[in-house]
């Protein structure tokens, strides 16, 4: 455990060495936030709740998941560009699991996103806006539970995109598919408050929901009693059939790879 520890304290460490981006980033946050509010006013008008959902939750649930968002800086690329240059081989070798190796810096770059970007963006949001807060601790418990599954959902989506390398030269393209997938049914940006009910009834069942949508409601108070009980299954479900894909993937991938040259 303590190598995997170390590889998230480089990770996080070596996202200090470029300050000025980290600014601009700070920046560029607290600007999604006014842009996208000020829609959302436009469209809210003098309505307090279009119904039933106030202004306020919708506030709320775009900036805690555009906080999530921004967290989750998993890249796709990571064993495309290993095989590309060969040294795939030599984390093969290596006495530790490459995947949690992968998994270890991705929590490093999320702590430091969380620290950096998100900390300060959400500060100046609770200056200039109402975001709803939420007061009880079971809920607050249950949802950082749920968000910690959450971001190991997204990183088994992550990571077999990763794995597509194996069998395809460029993974961009399948990485660009995955991530529109998860913008449309799982990001805070068009609430699926706002979808059709049906649809809605499908999204509940897929992986993608149980990213974003489903750990903010429970924060929002939208989820109780069986209803969290049902999220956590549906969370624990996926990640256990996503792990067993990530595992055969992983075993006949390494198969195929052929590194010559030395």
């Amino acid at each position: 455990m303590r190598k995997y520890a170390f590889e998230m304290y480089l990770a996080f460490k070596s996202r200090f060495v470029y300050r000025f981006d980290l600014l601009i980033s700070i920046l560029a946050t607290f600007l999604q936030v006014v842009i996208y509010i000020s829609i959302w006013k436009a469209l809210y008008g003098a309505n307090e709740s279009i119904d039933g959902i106030s202004f306020e939750m919708v506030t709320t649930n775009f900036i805690l998941g555009l906080a999530i968002i921004n967290a989750y800086s998993f890249s796709d690329l990571d064993i495309q560009n290993k095989l590309k240059d060969g040294s795939i081989a030599n984390e093969f070798l290596r006495p530790v699991d490459y995947k949690k190796v992968i998994l270890s810096r991705n929590l490093g770059n999320i702590l430091f996103k969380l620290l950096t970007n998100f900390l300060p963006a959400l500060i100046l949001s609770l200056i200039f806006y109402r975001i709803f807060i939420q007061t009880n601790v079971l809920y607050v418990f249950l949802f950082i539970l749920s968000l910690l599954l959450g971001v190991i959902t997204y990183w088994c989506i992550s990571m077999i995109v990763q794995l597509c390398a194996f069998w395809i030269w460029n993974v961009w393209s399948v990485s660009t598919i995955k991530n529109v997938l998860v913008s449309l049914l799982s990001r805070s940006l068009i609430p699926l408050w706002f979808m059709p009910e049906t649809m809605r009834n499908i999204i509940t069942y897929t992986p993608f929901y149980s990213i974003y949508y489903g750990p903010l409601q429970i924060y929002l108070g939208q989820k109780e009693g069986l209803d969290i009980l049902f999220l956590f299954l549906i969370q624990i479900g996926w990640i256990g059939v996503l792990l067993i894909i990530i595992n055969v993937m992983w075993y006949f991938g390494k198969k195929r790879v052929i590194v010559q040259g030395g």
